[in-house]
């Protein structure tokens, strides 16, 4: 007899699915985990999802779509400066990253693989490229007032955002961070990258 699709369990497995994913990393995570976490069999979480990886990857693109929501009225805001810009996406990224740690890695992976699995990854970099901010980079650079590239300040910003979330499982086995500890940290990022950016462009 075939099972019928239902929209309420395919959100309580994906939900359980970004708690399983979150507390335990990509690799360490179960199908039976899930299952779990979700209060149905594996069989019926493999009706839905087919692999672990699928299920993933969804959760994953779901989360980038997110971003795109959250970043594009801040991208495209005339009335804000470039460090308001980077105030206001750094304090989005830091949040959605705590809640999801593993996040950057499978990003990063995604990006070397060059998988076209991920269209919101080239949507987001379009909207970058076509929005407020980078008008904003670009005329900073005509007016003599940037001495670089403006996107060697994308990639910093977005080196200083990630760099920690993939750094972390070895701070946290070989350094002694702990949880509590790893959250202040990005707390204080959160405070400090704008002061960065601010230094490298003067303005």
């Amino acid at each position: 007899m075939e099972t019928k699709l239902d929209e309420s369990t395919e959100a309580k497995i994906k939900e359980a699915a970004r708690i399983v994913f979150t507390q335990k990393g990509y690799d360490s995570a179960k199908v039976r985990d899930i299952a779990k976490e979700a209060g149905i069999s594996v069989s019926l979480l493999n009706y839905y999802f087919r692999s672990k990886e699928k299920l993933f990857l969804l959760c994953m693109a779901e989360n980038l779509q997110r971003l795109l929501a959250g970043d594009e009225p801040i991208l495209n805001d005339e009335s804000t400066t470039i460090i308001e810009k980077v105030q206001k996406l750094v304090v989005l990224h830091m949040d959605m990253l705590l809640e999801n740690p593993d996040f950057p890695t499978f990003v990063v992976n995604e990006m070397l693989s060059g998988s076209s699995d991920l269209p919101e990854i080239q949507q987001r970099i379009d909207m970058m490229a076509n929005s407020a901010l980078a008008k904003q980079l670009i005329a900073l650079k005509n007016e003599g007032k940037l001495n670089m590239d403006p996107m060697h300040l994308v990639m910093n910003v977005a080196g200083m955002l990630l760099f920690p979330f993939l750094a972390r499982p070895r701070l946290i086995k070989n350094c002694g961070v702990n949880d509590t500890e790893f959250y202040q940290m990005i707390q204080e990022r959160k405070k400090m990258i704008p002061l960065w950016m601010a230094q490298i462009i003067s303005v």
